[in-house]
């Protein structure tokens, strides 16, 4: 530490890093081509994608669709509209402006197929409304908006029935139909509709009659697990669809959606290895109980999410001490320096280091604890270290992104699994030290966390 503030590795502060994340990240753009603007004579691109992977030879983890908020364009619009606002540098609009242009013609173009029809946040539809919707925010671009409406419609008209009442996919998960409630009831709020929000609290009630909401046992829930395996992580299991229940009682108030939380909870505090004052929960059980991811999908910083939603909205004091528990078992297991089997080489927002600066960041940002603020810091310094840049095309992470293939080490642009997501999570990181200094951030609809406060002049 300075007097001024921490010292950062290699003299780039979390700022800094971003700026030169969303370098590399530039440098994987590619251009459609240009065509006349519908009703004018004017010329302007039709739009831009970003490849996994630009550097000469290099590999990506290839883990989703490449419009995708989970791996492609959707996140990175949404990295680069952080980045202008931390950086007042407009040229980061027109990044974010073109990516929007590709993802809005995607949405408002019916005969073409997204993902095959994947309606859902992270891979499909749901994850492109948003980006949408919040460059449409940012930018006052009308088309954007309505091409975020329209693809929600589309999400709206898609839904099917299945034993007791209407879904999308029949997984609760947020991976599945959990994650797509969360993008109607954000839709809701930012398009005024509330036709949305009664569809999203219509198919939540579904999820809410299941014994423990979030259950999928084996090949079901998650591929490559025994037959009768249940996870009770985030992504893909049972704290995130408590999660989503919790956050369906803040928005309703029906006991019912908060008894299907607290059975969701329940399980996940059975089934955690607890130590003083300290837990960490299993990958999955009843086979993978000593193996303890840290990450968002289906470790700590991702239950941690479930734990503090349930205390924003509820007041529960107990809540609020398995939020520091989960947070407790990170700190304890010697992250970020010391890895693990569920804490290997990997940096990304997904299963990796950036999950880990987003819960702390959060944790710093609702309680003001410098121990939270200080292991923040700890994280994005290590973070800034692992980051390749000597050839001075940027900052990228190479990792190992799938934890059973250590041998494949590869660095993506994306949000989830790579540079887009890293760089977002140093940007959060540097809003809560200076938040006068950003004018907005964009907060997935499954981070529960208060964004920084903002000066009303610059909100």
């Amino acid at each position: 530490m300075t007097p001024d503030g921490p010292t950062w590795p290699g003299g780039s502060t979390p700022l800094e890093a971003a700026v030169l994340a969303g370098r590399w990240i530039r440098s994987a753009a590619v251009d459609e081509p240009a065509r006349i603007l519908s009703g004018t004579t004017r010329w302007e691109s039709a739009g831009r994608v970003w490849r996994g992977n630009p550097d000469p030879g290099g590999q990506s983890a290839a883990a989703g669709p490449s419009h995708s908020l989970y791996a492609g364009s959707a996140g990175i619009v949404l990295f680069f509209l952080e980045l202008a606002a931390a950086t007042g540098d407009g040229s980061y609009l027109d990044d974010a402006g073109a990516g929007a242009r590709h993802l809005a013609s995607m949405a408002m173009e019916r005969s073409v197929s997204v993902s095959g029809h994947d309606l859902t946040l992270y891979h499909g539809l749901a994850g492109i409304a948003f980006a949408l919707a919040e460059a449409g925010w940012v930018t006052g671009e009308e088309r954007f908006e309505a091409a975020s409406r329209a693809a929600v419609d589309r999400i709206v008209r898609g839904v099917r029935s299945f034993r007791g009442g209407p879904g999308w996919t029949g997984d609760p998960a947020q991976s599945g139909d959990g994650g797509i409630v969360l993008a109607l009831l954000h839709a809701a709020g930012i398009h005024g509709v509330s036709a949305y929000e009664e569809v999203a609290i219509e198919a939540a009630a579904r999820i809410a009659e299941l014994v423990v909401p979030g259950h999928r046992f084996g090949e079901e829930g998650c591929a490559g697990l025994p037959a009768d395996a249940v996870t009770p992580g985030f992504l893909s299991g049972t704290a995130g669809t408590a999660f989503l229940m919790a956050r369906l009682y803040g928005v309703t108030g029906r006991p019912v959606f908060l008894q299907a939380a607290r059975r969701g909870a329940e399980f996940v505090r059975a089934v955690s290895t607890v130590s003083e004052r300290c837990a960490l929960v299993p990958h999955h059980v009843p086979h993978g109980r000593a193996l303890h991811y840290l990450g968002f999908c289906s470790g700590s910083a991702g239950v941690a999410r479930m734990f503090y939603e349930l205390y924003r909205v509820t007041g529960d004091q107990g809540d609020l001490d398995w939020v520091e528990r989960m947070a407790g078992g990170i700190v304890q297991s010697g992250a970020p320096y010391r890895q693990s089997p569920g804490y290997w080489n990997v940096s990304c927002q997904c299963c990796g280091g950036a999950g880990l600066l987003e819960l702390f960041t959060g944790l710093w940002t609702a309680t003001g604890r410098e121990a939270y603020l200080a292991f923040a810091r700890d994280v994005a310094g290590h973070l800034i270290d692992r980051a390749t840049g000597h050839d001075g095309a940027g900052y990228r992470w190479y990792q190992a992104y799938r934890r059973l293939r250590p041998w494949e080490v590869t660095a993506d642009t994306g949000y989830m699994v790579g540079a887009a997501g890293i760089g977002s999570a140093l940007l959060h990181l540097h809003a809560a030290e200076a938040p006068g200094e950003t004018a907005r951030l964009v907060l997935l609809p499954d981070n529960p966390f208060p964004a920084i406060a903002l000066p009303a002049s610059r909100a």
